[in-house]
């Protein structure tokens, strides 16, 4: 980042957050509150960090949609997540994470070396800043409906089990932001449902949950592909539809499974999706322009979106300001995102 593009940077900062309109801002960010909340995590430390990460174009209209997600209640409220570079760290200890996508190891090289083929063609084309909307909505159609419908096949024909899962995350490269099971446990106390939306593999998000977390979440649901494994733990197909970059969103939320199905919880799942699609309040969290998407589907009355921007800053501030109502840089961690759910959780005036 050059130098004058951190002035620039710290101006848009001082000029946010000295706004006066701005509850969030000034309780969260300003003030020397001792507030503590989720866990017991007293996060005043935390503040003067956070103030040089989390960017807010409209302070106003943030402070609107925070009112009136409060006053409605948390039982209209619903958040929707990404999973990678959103929940997980983009940088871990100088290196580039490792996606869900990339992490996988299935013990056949064969079959690895052709998946990382497919995913190297077309991982760059989903977030290259020359190609055109309609071009590449048609090379995502191809990479996700046809060529991710033959990284299917190549997962069964190339002998997956679930112990290859387990030791592929255990091995990985990826670790969440710092106070994202923070964030669950507020969300899970208060019963507000999480949807974490992938066009990945739900069995592997869960396996990442289950080992950098260490616990699970009945508020957590995963919308994601889900594998079907025989009784000796080798993959034999896939459930329903596949769920790719351009369905990602409510609508299928039907081909969704939740994270605690395999805990022994037998409720209802349409009775469980017709509450979620009742609750028109969204929390959105993203690291992509398209993440924006996720709530299509959903006749929303009020939504917050938040945008992780979590590189090349410089070229791309401009645009996720004008996307997201909130913006955090720099591999930023979760305790904004709580902060703010606090606010719209508050029972006070």
């Amino acid at each position: 980042m050059s130098y004058r593009f951190q002035l620039q940077l710290q101006s848009i900062l001082l000029t946010t957050f000295r706004s006066p309109y701005f509850p969030f801002s000034s309780f969260s960010l300003l003030n020397s509150t001792r507030e503590s909340f989720c866990c017991g995590k007293d996060l005043e430390m935390k503040d003067v960090k956070l103030a040089s990460e989390l960017l807010v174009r409209d302070p106003l209209l943030l402070d609107n949609k925070i009112a009136a997600i409060r006053s409605a209640g948390p039982h209209k409220l619903q958040v929707i997540a990404d999973f990678d570079a959103t929940l997980t760290k983009f940088w871990i200890n100088g290196t580039r994470g490792q996606s869900s996508h990339g992490l996988l190891k299935q013990g056949n090289p064969e079959y690895d070396e052709k998946r990382q083929q497919l995913f190297e063609h077309y991982h760059p084309l989903e977030f290259s800043p020359t190609i055109g909307l309609e071009e590449k909505t048609k090379l995502m159609e191809e990479w996700y409906v046809t060529q991710w419908g033959k990284t299917h096949g190549l997962l069964v024909e190339g002998g997956l089990t679930f112990e290859s899962i387990r030791q592929s995350v255990a091995d990985a490269n990826i670790a969440f932001r710092e106070g994202v099971g923070e964030l669950f446990e507020y969300l899970e106390e208060r019963d507000i449902p999480v949807l974490i939306f992938s066009a990945g593999l739900a069995d592997i998000i869960e396996e990442v949950l289950r080992q950098k977390l260490h616990r699970s979440f009945k508020n957590v649901k995963i919308v994601s592909n889900r594998m079907v494994f025989d009784n000796d733990g080798h993959l034999v197909s896939f459930k329903g539809k596949v769920i790719h970059s351009l369905n990602k969103n409510e609508h299928a939320l039907d081909m969704a499974a939740p994270l605690h199905e395999q805990l022994g919880d037998t409720d209802d799942q349409t009775a469980d999706n017709a509450s979620v699609k009742k609750r028109t309040n969204v929390l959105l969290l993203g690291d992509h322009l398209g993440d924006l998407g996720m709530s299509d589907g959903l006749n929303y009355e009020t939504r917050i979106s938040v945008g992780f921007l979590n590189h090349n800053i410089e070229n791309s501030l401009s645009i996720y300001q004008e996307a997201f109502d909130v913006v955090l840089v720099n591999d930023a961690p979760m305790w904004g995102v709580i902060k703010l759910v606090s606010q719209m959780c508050s029972t006070e005036s």
